[in-house]
């Protein structure tokens, strides 16, 4: 008996202890195949990771995790998918995270985002994040019409995020734990900023005061003013 029970402490204890999974999708900023407001051709190439918005630019979330005492790169590799130019795997140096993070072709955008939902409602993960422009702006994509086989949640960094995805979400079974409100700039610096409050399991209020506090560090505004971007989840 009391075997019994040391066993299902250890097992409980090491099932709390497990790192979360994160799987985050960036879609490369695309001049060329996106309904954006141009930006320079250099960091607008879909094409090009190491030097796109999303990516390879400072504010890229492989950039700005490696450049980070708080995560630590632990594999970097190009799939045999055409459609997925790098893929980089993380994991903080607290050992609570364990972030997977793919750059898709910027002309694939609409695939991009098919993947995320799939990973959402696949099981294998904690939380999953679609990074890039709000491809829904730019015409309809048929939803999944699947359901989460396990809990899981969602953060989607592209403008206006609340009113494009928030229903689509959580019709896939998605809690929304970061969506945006308003036309913005989706940098990592906001997942390197948010992801260790979610691990601990704070108030989505508190996330949302992170990424606001984050993004006004980024765009030099208020902080009140870089909280209003981010929508107030309940």
């Amino acid at each position: 008996m009391i075997r019994a029970l040391l066993l299902f402490a250890l097992s409980s204890f090491c099932a709390i202890a497990a790192p979360k999974k994160v799987a985050v999708f960036v879609a490369l900023c695309d001049n060329a195949s996106q309904g954006i407001a141009p930006v320079p051709a250099k960091i607008g190439d879909g094409n090009k990771p190491a030097e796109n918005l999303y990516w390879g630019c400072t504010d890229g979330l492989p950039t700005c995790l490696k450049a980070s005492k708080s995560w630590k790169l632990l594999k970097k590799e190009i799939p045999a998918d055409p459609r997925i130019l790098e893929r980089c795997s993380f994991t903080d140096t607290a050992g609570t995270i364990e972030l997977t993070v793919e750059g898709w072709r910027g002309s694939d955008i609409a695939s991009c985002l098919s993947a995320f939902e799939n990973a959402l409602v696949s099981g294998n993960h904690d939380l999953c994040a679609f990074i890039g422009h709000n491809v829904l702006m730019d015409g309809a994509i048929s939803e999944l019409g699947k359901h989460a086989s396990k809990p899981v949640d969602a953060i989607v960094l592209c403008c206006q995020s609340e009113t494009y995805f928030k229903k689509r979400l959580t019709t896939l079974g998605a809690r929304p734990v970061l969506l945006t409100t308003q036309f913005m700039y989706p940098g990592g610096f906001l997942l390197r900023d948010t992801l260790p409050l979610w691990a601990k399991g704070s108030p989505l209020a508190d996330i949302r005061s992170a990424a606001g506090a984050s993004y006004a560090r980024n765009q030099k505004i208020s902080t009140k003013a870089g909280t209003g971007v981010f929508a107030a989840l309940p």
